[in-house]
């Protein structure tokens, strides 16, 4: 049973390690470079535990055959072991990543494009289009998020 209340510690503890990391780089005047080093490794060391270790799974196949009768009368509502909040995780994911995605693109080409449109009129278009496939990014996260999600 201390397993159960052990592994989400050390779930929580690996995503506060790189905001704890951040923070001490920022106190000391140091480069934050590294933070961002231990901040992949947490993102990785979270997605392998949750990967091994499907913690909704148990609990539905435990209480599978002790509450058949209560099963009959609750036909209505499927159980689907739990696969829910990890569509939901995904999807979640899907967009808040290809956001973060657009926006880097988009600050970088967004300036690059007003210098190129101040100096030559006639580069608009061109420019309106590596600032639009920025945006891309950000929509195909939401497309794939809604595909997730109700199909």
């Amino acid at each position: 049973m201390l397993i159960y209340f052990l592994i989400p510690a050390v779930v929580v503890g690996l995503l506060m390690l790189p905001i704890l990391s951040a923070l001490k780089k920022r106190k000391s005047g140091k480069s934050i470079k590294n933070a961002f080093l231990v901040n992949f490794c947490a993102f990785f060391g979270v997605m392998a535990i949750c990967a091994v270790l499907p913690f909704g799974l148990n609990a539905y196949a435990d209480n599978e055959n002790s509450n058949a009768s209560v099963s009959a009368e609750t036909d209505e509502t499927e159980d689907n072991g739990g696969s829910d909040g990890l569509m939901y995780i995904a999807s979640a994911l899907a967009v808040g990543l290809g956001a973060i995605g657009g926006g880097i693109a988009i600050a970088a080409a967004a300036p690059a494009a007003i210098g190129a449109v101040s100096e030559d009129p006639k580069s608009f278009s061109k420019a309106l289009i590596f600032v639009a496939l920025g945006e891309a990014c950000a929509l195909y996260g939401f497309i794939v998020a809604l595909c997730m999600l109700f199909v």
